[in-house]
């Protein structure tokens, strides 16, 4: 067997760093096409060196000299900058994980779509704002669209071997985040220390404050309306504190298949590595008796307003997703810089949304478009804050 090859864009983050450990453990089954990076010089070069890349790539061109320097002698390529993330996307690995936070990664990932392979996507953000883009990109370019968030992965494996028109509901668990129990009133003093202290997952900060508004949750349910044709009527959010049920789908004879596992990113990404296998992981077996018990509970959307406002983002359409997730990533930033308080997250995002309604973008560069517009927006209303 010759070794599938691999490209990992967003190769330091958490879900890059878990894929390669899964491809560590096995060593011969994978040949490293790219890694990529924001800035992270230092770690990049170390981990192309250990794989053998063909070339690493660090988002931020200023960043470039440094791993030129770290790579010396190694024989990698080293590249930099916007354009540079789209060529290390284009060279056609067999799969692609896309792992870059935010919009940056649409471009990169929609490269590695057009070259017809696998892309486990790990950017949720990639179909929040350009969802009915980049699925038309899969059908056009014939390629396979695995998902990695837990959530979705989970509904994935529950939909093997069943049809898609015998689905009565897919319901995605959340945790609930830090804050699931804590009144209004804390809520409004909450601050950033203790949102990123996600209780379940190790996760960077952006997404730890997105689980604490439940924004990645709403985020979350409009990638699953684009990945599970379902109808969005069909999608529902249950809060599950333990995060062991990691999401649901129930059939129209009543039957209900549920994926369990432990918090563990390692093992939605092995799902994909290996897909339609299985593969070895390190995770700890599920102990279900030393869990004790799940519980489940409605979601509080006057506490946390984000799915609602993800259901009415889904529901406008057109470039309502991408304005959506473009004001959450800058109220998220202007929150963990100390400029407004938690609670005006989910206000500033619905103000936005209100005030700017621009027509359905038909391109990338539209979504991208669209992006860039409502970010403006977004931060002259928290600068005014």
């Amino acid at each position: 067997m010759h070794p599938r090859s691999i490209s990992i864009l967003g190769a330091t983050g958490s879900v890059g760093t878990s894929t390669l450990d899964l491809v560590r453990r096995e060593p011969g089954k994978w040949r490293i096409v790219a890694l990529t990076a924001n800035c992270q010089a230092a770690e990049l070069a170390m981990l192309a060196r250990e794989f053998s890349a063909e070339i690493a790539v660090v988002g931020d061109e200023r960043c470039l000299p440094d791993l030129r320097e770290a790579l010396t002698g190694s024989g990698v390529e080293a590249a930099g900058g916007p354009a540079a993330l789209v060529e290390a996307a284009a060279r056609g690995a067999d799969l692609t994980v896309a792992a870059i936070v935010g919009c940056a990664g649409l471009a990169p990932t929609m490269a590695a779509i057009e070259q017809g392979g696998t892309v486990a996507l790990a950017n949720k953000e990639a179909l929040v704002s350009a969802g009915e883009v980049m699925t038309a990109a899969v059908t056009r370019h014939a390629a396979t669209l695995l998902p990695v968030d837990s959530e979705h992965n989970a509904i994935f494996q529950c939909l093997a071997g069943g049809h898609i028109d015998d689905v009565r509901w897919i319901t995605l668990t959340a945790s609930g985040g830090p804050f699931r129990d804590w009144s209004a009133e804390r809520l409004a003093a909450a601050t950033p220390a203790e949102a990123v202290k996600h209780p379940n997952w190790s996760m960077g900060a952006k997404i730890s404050v997105d689980s604490a508004t439940m924004f990645n949750k709403g985020l979350e349910l409009i990638e699953a309306f684009h990945l599970f044709p379902v109808g969005l009527e069909r999608l529902r959010i249950i809060v599950h504190p333990q995060s062991v049920v990691h999401s649901m789908v129930e059939y129209r004879d009543g039957s209900t298949l549920a994926q369990l596992g432990p918090s563990d990113m390692r093992v939605p990404i092995a799902s994909t590595l290996a897909w339609p296998g299985r593969m070895d992981t390190a995770c700890e077996p599920l102990d279900l008796a030393a869990i004790g018990e799940l519980t489940f509970r409605a979601p509080d959307e006057e506490r946390f307003p984000a799915t609602r406002l993800a259901r009415e983002a889904a529901q406008a359409g057109g470039a309502m997703p991408a304005v959506l997730n473009a004001a959450n990533e800058v109220a998220v930033a202007a929150f963990l810089a100390g400029q407004i308080r938690f609670t005006r997250i989910a206000a500033h995002v619905e103000e936005i949304l209100a005030r700017f309604a621009p027509p359905p973008p038909a391109s990338l560069e539209e979504v991208l478009a669209v992006d860039g517009e409502a970010r403006s927006r977004a931060r002259l209303l928290t600068e005014s804050a």
